[in-house]
């Protein structure tokens, strides 16, 4: 006999606690612990709970970034940012979890039991960790830009055999992991900009035969992240996504685009939460050295520029031509210009950075366990 989603469902066993603690967080907790919880369970919510498990509401990572582009602060907690109105099944209305998280449109549901505890947690793919595939067609007929001209001397002297956007994260090289994750919201148009052994990365992708579009703009000269925008003689009238080759990013494209068109930027950057611990004790003092308070190995937080951007077309002429200009340099500049710059933030384990072989490193360990994709 053939069973339905909703009867396989239920006959799951429950979540052991140790599991379902993963899942969980106080209204206490901050921001940035509350950011660093959703990254290890790799689900993208939290519900939240009294000490006793009372169920409160719930947070997402879409909670938490559009709390901070509203308020531009990152020393909140989760009180004042959660969700109280969360959906949730009791024991007794488990075996119909996964056509209410279909008719609901949710990825997962909590189970109730009669004080209000969460006594499990169902989610809609069943296999313990957030599906980052996209579909859909959101970046349809958006070009995108990857810089992949430079010569890469973080990684020498892998870079002496090999161009930096062909170096492989597992079996596949980097640039090509990063045109795949464009490709799943749709992109189709695709350039470019070559410098450093250029052939290389020309025979790769004419061997490869991509279905998308793929131009090359040549640099004879490095002219930095924005200079090479002003040799691609098309005239666009969308915006333009500019991406590091270097870098993979866990976002929602089609969410970063529309942050930029609804909040009508001149620029986007997209900038990922950055957490150092300092370590020693940090000593804070007041006048005629008078010690007024010490603090051992603090944790500082900031939001980093990951290298990817979205910008209107029209201020791609203000970039010189012909030398050396930077995509930051153009976010100094329309700033000073009075137009508007915005920020699209995303959390610290949602930007992977080859650059360095211990991010290298890092970025195989996190494929090789299945959370990051093409």
């Amino acid at each position: 006999m053939l069973r339905t989603p909703s009867s396989s469902c239920c006959e799951n066993l429950p979540m052991e606690f140790e599991e379902r603690k993963k899942y969980l967080g106080s209204a206490k907790l901050t921001i940035i612990e509350a950011m660093q919880k959703i990254d290890q369970n790799n689900r993208g919510i939290l519900y939240i709970v009294e000490e006793s498990g009372e169920m409160l509401g719930s947070l997402t990572d879409g909670d938490i970034r559009r709390w901070i582009i509203r308020t531009g602060k990152l020393d909140g907690c989760v009180e004042q940012v959660m969700y109280a109105n969360t959906k949730y099944l009791t024991e007794n209305e488990r075996e119909s979890a996964m056509e209410y998280m279909l008719a609901e449109n949710l990825s997962s549901v909590p189970i109730l039991g009669a004080d209000r505890e969460i006594v499990d947690i169902i989610f809609r793919d069943g296999s313990g960790r957030a599906d980052a595939r996209a579909s859909g067609n959101a970046l349809l007929g958006i070009p995108v830009v990857i810089m992949a001209g430079g010569k890469g001397t973080r990684l020498y002297p892998f870079t002496k055999i090999l161009p930096k956007p062909l170096i492989p994260i597992g079996d596949i090289p980097i640039l090509e992991r990063i045109i795949e994750r464009f490709c799943a919201y749709g992109a189709d148009q695709f350039y470019l900009t070559v410098n450093y052994k250029k052939e290389m990365i020309k025979s790769y992708f004419n061997e490869l035969a991509p279905a998308y579009g793929l131009r090359y703009v040549e640099e004879e000269l490095a002219l930095g992240t924005a200079g090479s925008l002003r040799l691609i003689e098309e005239k666009f009238d969308v915006p333009v996504i500019v991406s590091n080759c270097d870098t993979l990013i866990e976002a929602d494209y089609e969410k970063v685009l529309a942050y930029h068109r609804e909040s009508h930027n001149a620029l986007t950057i997209v900038a990922a939460l950055k957490n150092t611990t300092i370590p020693y004790g940090v000593i804070h003092s007041k006048e005629q050295g008078i010690v007024s308070s010490m603090e051992e190995k603090p944790c500082m937080s900031y939001f980093i520029n990951t290298g990817m951007y979205v910008i209107c077309p029209e201020y791609i002429k203000r970039i010189p031509k012909g030398r050396v200009y930077h995509m930051t340099d153009l976010a100094e500049a329309l700033i000073a210009d009075g137009c508007k710059v915005g920020m699209y933030p995303i959390s610290e384990n949602s930007f992977w950075d080859m650059g360095e072989f211990k991010e290298m490193k890092k970025m195989e360990d996190r494929i090789n366990h299945g959370f990051v994709r093409g």
